[in-house]
Protein backbone atom coordinates (compact mmCIF):
# COMPACT_ATOMS: atom_id res chain seq x y z
CA UNK A 1 0.00 0.00 0.00
CA UNK A 2 1.55 3.38 -1.17
CA UNK A 3 -0.07 7.28 0.13
CA UNK A 4 0.75 10.59 -1.57
CA UNK A 5 0.82 12.72 1.50
CA UNK A 6 1.93 16.69 2.21
CA UNK A 7 4.58 16.63 4.96
CA UNK A 8 6.10 20.16 5.78
CA UNK A 9 4.75 21.82 2.36
CA UNK A 10 5.67 19.30 -0.27
CA UNK A 11 4.21 16.39 -1.48
CA UNK A 12 5.60 12.60 -1.07
CA UNK A 13 4.79 9.36 -2.70
CA UNK A 14 5.22 7.09 0.68
CA UNK A 15 4.85 3.46 1.22
CA UNK A 16 6.00 1.47 4.73
CA UNK A 17 9.19 1.62 6.01
CA UNK A 18 10.56 3.96 3.53
CA UNK A 19 12.69 6.43 4.47
CA UNK A 20 12.37 10.13 3.54
CA UNK A 21 13.46 13.24 3.52
CA UNK A 22 11.67 16.30 4.48
CA UNK A 23 11.68 20.11 5.54
CA UNK A 24 13.10 20.53 9.40
CA UNK A 25 10.37 19.55 11.57
CA UNK A 26 9.88 19.49 15.21
CA UNK A 27 10.53 17.10 17.51
CA UNK A 28 13.57 15.06 19.02
CA UNK A 29 14.90 12.01 17.39
CA UNK A 30 12.77 8.91 17.84
CA UNK A 31 9.65 11.10 18.54
CA UNK A 32 6.54 9.68 16.46
CA UNK A 33 4.58 11.51 14.30
CA UNK A 34 1.48 11.54 11.89
CA UNK A 35 0.17 13.45 8.93
CA UNK A 36 -2.90 13.77 7.90
CA UNK A 37 -3.17 15.56 4.58
CA UNK A 38 -3.31 12.50 2.32
CA UNK A 39 -4.25 13.22 -0.96
CA UNK A 40 -4.18 10.03 -2.50
CA UNK A 41 -3.72 5.89 -1.04
CA UNK A 42 -3.19 3.20 -3.67
CA UNK A 43 -3.51 -0.86 -2.66
CA UNK A 44 -3.32 -2.78 -5.85
CA UNK A 45 -6.10 -1.63 -8.43
CA UNK A 46 -7.85 0.12 -5.31
CA UNK A 47 -7.44 3.89 -5.71
CA UNK A 48 -8.59 6.55 -3.20
CA UNK A 49 -8.43 10.35 -4.06
CA UNK A 50 -9.47 12.86 -1.41
CA UNK A 51 -11.04 15.96 -2.20
CA UNK A 52 -8.37 17.48 -1.61
CA UNK A 53 -7.38 14.93 1.44
CA UNK A 54 -8.85 12.15 2.18
CA UNK A 55 -10.88 12.54 5.35
CA UNK A 56 -9.56 10.56 8.35
CA UNK A 57 -6.90 9.14 6.95
CA UNK A 58 -3.02 8.91 8.34
CA UNK A 59 0.39 8.32 7.96
CA UNK A 60 2.31 7.60 10.90
CA UNK A 61 5.92 8.15 10.68
CA UNK A 62 9.17 8.23 13.10
CA UNK A 63 11.71 10.93 13.18
CA UNK A 64 15.15 9.37 12.76
CA UNK A 65 17.58 11.94 12.88
CA UNK A 66 18.15 15.87 11.95
CA UNK A 67 20.43 16.87 9.27
CA UNK A 68 21.20 19.76 6.38
CA UNK A 69 20.99 19.42 3.09
CA UNK A 70 23.68 19.38 0.45
CA UNK A 71 25.32 22.95 0.17
CA UNK A 72 22.79 25.38 -2.62
CA UNK A 73 24.98 27.97 -3.97
CA UNK A 74 22.82 31.13 -4.77
CA UNK A 75 24.60 33.71 -7.03
CA UNK A 76 23.55 37.14 -7.93
CA UNK A 77 24.71 39.47 -10.10
CA UNK A 78 23.69 42.88 -11.34
CA UNK A 79 23.86 44.29 -14.54
CA UNK A 80 26.61 47.19 -15.63
CA UNK A 81 26.32 47.80 -11.52
CA UNK A 82 29.68 45.48 -10.81
CA UNK A 83 27.32 43.53 -8.23
CA UNK A 84 28.33 40.30 -8.01
CA UNK A 85 27.39 37.96 -4.59
CA UNK A 86 28.09 34.62 -4.08
CA UNK A 87 26.53 32.52 -1.38
CA UNK A 88 26.02 29.30 -0.05
CA UNK A 89 23.18 27.54 1.55
CA UNK A 90 22.01 24.32 3.57
CA UNK A 91 18.27 23.16 4.10
CA UNK A 92 17.51 21.80 7.45
CA UNK A 93 16.23 18.31 7.00
CA UNK A 94 14.59 15.45 8.94
CA UNK A 95 14.82 12.03 7.90
CA UNK A 96 11.73 10.40 8.52
CA UNK A 97 10.67 6.38 8.40
CA UNK A 98 7.18 5.36 7.38
CA UNK A 99 4.98 3.92 9.71
CA UNK A 100 1.55 2.72 9.05
CA UNK A 101 -1.09 4.22 6.44
CA UNK A 102 -4.26 4.63 7.64
CA UNK A 103 -7.60 4.70 6.28
CA UNK A 104 -9.53 4.78 9.18
CA UNK A 105 -7.18 7.44 11.76
CA UNK A 106 -7.90 10.48 11.52
CA UNK A 107 -10.95 12.63 12.65
CA UNK A 108 -14.03 11.76 11.39
CA UNK A 109 -16.26 14.94 9.47
CA UNK A 110 -19.24 16.69 11.19
CA UNK A 111 -22.39 16.62 10.45
CA UNK A 112 -23.31 19.89 8.33
CA UNK A 113 -25.07 21.14 11.13
CA UNK A 114 -22.07 21.00 13.82
CA UNK A 115 -20.07 22.68 11.03
CA UNK A 116 -22.19 25.36 10.42
CA UNK A 117 -22.48 25.84 14.72
CA UNK A 118 -18.74 25.80 14.84
CA UNK A 119 -18.14 28.10 11.95
CA UNK A 120 -20.17 30.54 13.99
CA UNK A 121 -18.28 29.69 17.19
CA UNK A 122 -14.89 30.14 15.49
CA UNK A 123 -16.15 33.56 14.00
CA UNK A 124 -15.48 35.90 16.85
CA UNK A 125 -11.92 33.79 17.31
CA UNK A 126 -10.96 34.79 14.10
CA UNK A 127 -12.21 38.04 14.38
CA UNK A 128 -10.32 38.30 18.13
CA UNK A 129 -7.41 36.66 15.97
CA UNK A 130 -7.45 39.98 13.19
CA UNK A 131 -7.51 42.67 15.63
CA UNK A 132 -4.33 41.05 18.01
CA UNK A 133 -2.19 40.65 14.64
CA UNK A 134 -3.10 44.26 14.12
CA UNK A 135 -1.56 45.54 16.53
CA UNK A 136 1.67 43.07 16.35
CA UNK A 137 5.24 44.82 15.04
CA UNK A 138 6.06 45.63 11.67
CA UNK A 139 7.65 42.41 10.85
CA UNK A 140 8.71 43.40 7.72
CA UNK A 141 11.64 45.63 9.04
CA UNK A 142 13.61 42.43 9.48
CA UNK A 143 15.69 41.94 6.14
CA UNK A 144 14.97 39.32 4.58
CA UNK A 145 11.45 39.01 5.80
CA UNK A 146 9.09 40.34 2.76
CA UNK A 147 5.23 40.70 2.68
CA UNK A 148 4.52 36.73 2.45
CA UNK A 149 6.86 35.75 5.23
CA UNK A 150 5.60 38.64 7.65
CA UNK A 151 2.56 37.13 6.90
CA UNK A 152 3.14 33.91 7.80
CA UNK A 153 5.06 33.93 10.86
CA UNK A 154 1.60 36.63 11.99
CA UNK A 155 -0.32 33.79 11.25
CA UNK A 156 1.71 31.08 13.66
CA UNK A 157 1.49 33.67 16.28
CA UNK A 158 4.57 35.42 15.97
CA UNK A 159 3.43 38.66 15.38
CA UNK A 160 6.34 40.77 17.47
CA UNK A 161 10.14 41.30 17.27
CA UNK A 162 9.93 39.90 20.82
CA UNK A 163 8.56 36.54 19.84
CA UNK A 164 10.79 36.73 16.49
CA UNK A 165 14.05 37.07 18.81
CA UNK A 166 13.12 34.31 21.10
CA UNK A 167 12.20 32.03 18.11
CA UNK A 168 15.30 29.82 16.66
CA UNK A 169 16.04 30.39 12.80
CA UNK A 170 15.34 26.35 12.55
CA UNK A 171 11.46 27.11 13.91
CA UNK A 172 11.06 30.31 11.71
CA UNK A 173 12.48 28.19 8.66
CA UNK A 174 9.23 25.70 9.63
CA UNK A 175 7.09 27.88 10.30
CA UNK A 176 7.47 29.29 6.75
CA UNK A 177 7.94 26.45 5.19
CA UNK A 178 5.05 25.05 6.21
CA UNK A 179 2.82 28.12 5.29
CA UNK A 180 4.35 27.53 1.86
CA UNK A 181 6.89 25.51 -0.14
CA UNK A 182 7.78 28.93 -2.31
CA UNK A 183 9.16 30.17 1.78
CA UNK A 184 11.44 27.15 2.34
CA UNK A 185 14.68 28.95 0.12
CA UNK A 186 14.52 31.45 2.66
CA UNK A 187 17.66 31.84 5.16
CA UNK A 188 16.58 32.95 8.75
CA UNK A 189 19.25 32.81 10.55
CA UNK A 190 19.97 36.68 11.49
CA UNK A 191 16.01 37.18 12.44
CA UNK A 192 15.83 36.85 15.79
CA UNK A 193 19.19 38.93 15.89
CA UNK A 194 17.83 41.51 14.42
CA UNK A 195 14.52 40.86 15.91
CA UNK A 196 15.83 41.35 19.20
CA UNK A 197 17.38 44.83 18.18
CA UNK A 198 14.42 46.19 17.01
CA UNK A 199 12.00 44.87 19.93
CA UNK A 200 14.89 46.95 21.94
CA UNK A 201 14.09 49.96 19.83
CA UNK A 202 18.08 49.76 18.87
CA UNK A 203 17.22 51.17 15.60
CA UNK A 204 20.85 52.53 14.74
CA UNK A 205 22.14 49.06 15.87
CA UNK A 206 19.94 47.75 13.62
CA UNK A 207 20.30 50.05 10.45
CA UNK A 208 24.24 48.95 11.10
CA UNK A 209 24.21 45.49 11.20
CA UNK A 210 21.70 45.59 8.29
CA UNK A 211 24.32 47.26 6.24
CA UNK A 212 26.42 44.39 6.82
CA UNK A 213 23.73 41.67 5.38
CA UNK A 214 22.39 40.96 2.27
CA UNK A 215 18.95 39.79 1.61
CA UNK A 216 19.34 38.63 5.66
CA UNK A 217 22.30 36.68 4.93
CA UNK A 218 25.62 37.95 6.36
CA UNK A 219 28.07 38.95 3.62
Amino acid sequence: MYAIVEIAGQQFKVAKDQKVFVNRLSGEEGDEVSFDKVLLTGDGDNITLGAPAIEGALVGAKISRHLKGDKVIVFKKKRRKGYKKKNGHRQSLTEIVIGDISLKGGKKAAPKAEKKEEAKAEAPKAEKKAKASSKGDDLKKIEGAGPKAAEALVAAGIDTFAKVAASTPEKLSEVLTEASSRLSHIVTDTWPKQAALAAEGKWDELKELQEKLDGGIEK
